[in-house]
């Protein structure tokens, strides 16, 4: 039975991130189409949206950016992503998949929901929802279903199963 916790730490190692994410860095994007709304302190970002910070991008079809109202040195504070449709987020021998993603810059964690994947080499795992901690690395994949959950642009996300599986590589032996 002890072999257990350690069984588990090993499998999920391959899955953490790489190190510690800048997320002081400054946010670059692109999109087909980009609307202001002043007074609602946002920006919506339409079409092959791509956001850069640092090491990691963010795609997604759609995206709305939510600001604080305070200008620092000529610029709004921009405290929230929320990203629909085939969002990616790509970091150093990291990719995850899902519906819907949220990076909440305040507390630099990115939330995933929708038929998330996480691949990290050859290691795979899938679920409903994901949280990655930028600060410690730590990514936690959910099993459990997130019925009528609100998405970004007021979808709802449904993952039934409510298990989390996976494929992980072992080393070639002789």
């Amino acid at each position: 039975m002890r072999a257990l916790p350690i069984l588990a730490i090993l499998l999920a190692a391959p899955l953490m991130a790489q190190g510690r994410h800048d997320s002081n860095a400054p946010v670059n994007f692109g999109a087909d189409h980009i609307e202001l709304q002043d007074k609602a302190n946002r920006v919506l970002l339409t079409g092959n949206v791509t956001l850069k910070q640092a090491e990691m991008t963010l795609n997604a079809q759609r995206m709305t950016v939510a600001y604080t109202g305070q200008v620092v040195d000529g610029s709004p504070q921009v405290s929230r992503f929320d990203a629909a449709g085939n969002v990616v987020v790509t970091r150093p021998d990291q990719v995850a998949r899902g519906q819907y993603g949220i990076y909440d810059l305040n507390r630099r964690v990115i939330t995933m929901l929708g038929g998330v994947t996480l691949t990290q080499g050859t290691n795979t795992v899938n679920g409903s929802r994901l949280t990655m901690n930028l600060d410690t690395g730590r990514a936690v994949i959910d099993g459990s279903s997130v019925p009528g959950g609100a998405g970004a642009g007021g979808g709802t996300v449904t993952q039934s199963g409510g298990r989390v599986t996976g494929t992980f590589s072992v080393p070639k032996r002789n």
